[in-house]
């Protein structure tokens, strides 16, 4: 399998589209505790789509995983589960920051540590130092945080400039003290799928053995890994059902009202599970350093959301000062991931 960073790039961007967008469906949905359309989004994100496309792209997917060895099968959902708790009070900061100011914060420390964690365990970061290739996709990872780091000032200015009417406006729920711890831990804890993908290698190298092609390898590896996320989602948002009385959301209603919330959750699944098959195959045309991968997506998703933030107007009433820095952000961003792939591109032209 050849290296194409920069097919790789664009895979990423797909995905990294996908993954600002999924959140926009939900806008549709009416009448719904938080936790009921988070869970039905849930069920196709980490349950259907992953079995769907493990089907139509892994040839016996099942007696793959099966014979899969076991260890790498219990921490691929072990750091599933992990990054499901991530994914829930991902979805909490969005209720509280918006699109623009939960995205960048929170993936800022996604990051960080799903960058830069699997090679400081591997112990190739003294291997990256030591080759141009290596420094050049480390300084791309550089300017991606520099990025995630000024879209965040925007948002820090935002929220001296609006008025917590404005705020509201946009964001029904604002709250930056409560929003920004949640993003922190979010951030972190979502860098777990990153591992997940590192842990489930052997998961990946039997379905290409069973004739996946190499593109398609990883999606072996997301039904192991969606279902530990989905296993904490799963309690959590049952649990606030129970404590929130809202467990009648799922069959009272107009059937109308009903259908329209069901299609447009399970909507935003189906767009949410296309970031990490767009990911995917991203990954396997890295190169070398594929899991550099984990800042480019990061970066193109603070991108889109961005984008989409500003569509929504979350930024109207800001200075232009303000607007300036959020698409001062939105370059850096894209020229780290023209960085990270050119310097996957050395790496695989000058190994």
């Amino acid at each position: 399998m050849g290296a194409n960073p920069f097919l790789g790039v664009f895979l990423h961007s797909i995905g990294g589209f996908a993954a600002g967008s999924f959140y926009i469906p939900f806008r549709r949905v009416l009448k719904w505790a938080w936790e009921s359309y988070w869970l039905i989004q849930g069920v196709l994100a980490w349950i259907v789509m992953p079995w769907v496309m493990g089907l139509l792209t892994v040839p016996k997917v099942a007696h793959v995983l099966a014979g899969s060895p076991t260890s790498s099968l219990v921490q691929t959902y072990i750091f599933g589960a992990l990054w499901g708790v991530g994914g829930l009070t991902f979805g909490l900061s969005m209720r509280y920051l918006g699109m623009s100011l939960g995205y960048a914060m929170s993936l800022g420390f996604c990051a960080t540590f799903g960058t830069l964690v699997p090679p400081l365990a591997r112990g190739r970061l003294g291997e990256m130092v030591a080759s141009s290739s290596g420094i050049v996709v480390l300084a791309g990872v550089a300017v991606c945080l520099a990025g995630i780091a000024v879209c965040g000032v925007a948002g820090v200015r935002k929220e001296h400039e609006l008025t917590e009417e404005q705020k509201r406006s946009a964001i029904s729920e604002f709250a930056l003290a409560k929003g920004f711890a949640v993003a922190v831990f979010a951030g972190v804890m979502s860098a777990c799928m990153a591992f997940a993908i590192d842990a489930g290698k052997p998961i990946a190298a039997a379905a290409q053995a069973a004739g996946a092609a190499p593109i398609y390898r990883n999606n072996a590896v997301f039904i192991p890994a969606m279902a530990g996320g989905f296993t904490t989602n799963l309690v959590w948002c049952i649990l606030l059902n129970l404590r929130h009385a809202s467990l009648r959301d799922y069959v009272t209603g107009p059937v109308r009202l009903l259908a329209a919330n069901y299609a447009f959750a399970g909507l935003a699944g189906v767009i949410w599970f296309l970031q990490f098959f767009f990911y995917g195959m991203g990954t396997t045309k890295m190169g070398r350093y594929d899991f550099s991968s984990w800042s480019i997506h990061m970066a193109f998703i603070i991108v889109f959301s961005n984008l989409w933030g500003l569509h929504f107007c979350e930024w109207k009433g800001v200075a232009r000062r303000t607007l300036a820095t959020v698409w001062m952000g939105i370059a850096v961003l894209i020229l780290s991931t023209v960085v990270v792939g050119f310097g996957n591109y050395l790496a695989a032209t000058h190994p």
